[in-house]
């Protein structure tokens, strides 16, 4: 057997280095569903293989002493029991080990919190209805989601921070409920702000597109990674993740094509331990686009 060259131990340290820190800015892909009917069904969204986050969105209504309202465009009609048929669906991809989060807001819908007392409401109803409470008529059937998403582009911009302290209590009650937030580029969120200020998100994912001052522009990575930068340092959340658009019909601007997410994007954001992959709006429009297969090994 021929002997090991003396230098060995240093060619290999580097490159097992290499390969560690590799591993540990691997990043995964969320991806928003439930805004067009023409998207597919959530079991083939999430048989797709392509995500590991999936927001069911939106939750328009809710706060302030209005009835909630559960809204997924042309799937179902939750109003009348037809939304709990997700309930095998959202079982499918907890089954592969995909989360499933109910995403809060959106920039279409009538929603607030006009008080602590109003949090603590939206909490418990939160709770009992989408996670692990119980509920005579919960919208999605017997389904627990992991966890909650905020989504917050409208109304008030108080109290979501009291909101995120209530519902990471049913924590306590067993199984983990998953706090994650999707803020716009500019630093800080005026919606999202004092929420994300708690410590107590997940994951984030930042909006870097409809806002021009930090996002993609014309072959320009600056502003985006320099925005980028902001949020790594100040935000303290398990992960981060660079939300796009996954196609140039999904948003007005910031748009990334696949070869320049690859090559220049993805090498300066994954130098953050914080990086955690890419979110993508939307389902729909990755479909149409193949956006998360094409970047899939890369993000």
């Amino acid at each position: 057997m021929a002997s090991l060259p003396k230098n060995f131990s240093l060619i290999l340290i580097p490159l097992l280095l290499g390969f560690l820190i590799a591993s540990a800015q691997a990043g995964s892909i969320a991806v928003y569903w439930g805004q067009n009917g023409r998207e597919g069904t959530l079991k083939a969204t999430c048989d797709t293989g392509n995500y590991v986050y999936v927001m069911l969105s939106f939750l328009i209504t809710f706060g302030n002493g209005r009835t909630p309202v559960l809204n997924l465009a042309g799937h179902c009609n939750p109003s009348s029991g037809g939304c709990k048929g997700l309930t095998s669906d959202i079982t499918s991809c907890q089954s592969k080990g995909i989360k499933v989060f109910l995403s809060l807001g959106g920039g279409v819908g009538s929603y607030t919190l006009s008080s602590t007392s109003d949090a603590q409401k939206v909490a418990q109803y939160l709770w009992d209805n989408y996670l692990g409470g119980t509920s005579s008529n919960r919208p999605l059937g017997s389904a627990i989601l992991d966890g909650i998403d905020f989504d917050i582009e409208l109304g008030g911009t108080d109290y979501y921070d009291d909101l995120a302290k209530f519902l990471s209590a049913y924590s306590s009650r067993g199984k983990k409920v998953y706090l994650t937030g999707a803020p716009q580029c500019p630093y800080p969120d005026s919606h999202l702000g004092k929420a994300l200020s708690t410590g107590l998100f997940d994951y984030v994912w930042v909006q870097f597109y409809n806002n021009q001052p930090c996002e993609y522009r014309s072959g320009d990575i600056t502003k985006l990674t320099s925005s980028w930068n902001t949020w790594v340092s100040n935000i303290k959340a398990t992960q981060i993740f660079v939300g796009l658009p996954a196609s140039s019909a999904a948003a007005g601007s910031g748009y990334i094509p696949p070869n320049i997410l690859m090559s220049q994007v993805l090498p300066v954001v994954k130098r953050s331990a914080k990086y955690g992959g890419i979110m993508l709006w939307s389902r729909y429009f990755d479909g149409l686009n193949n956006y998360s297969g094409q970047v899939k090994s890369a993000a």
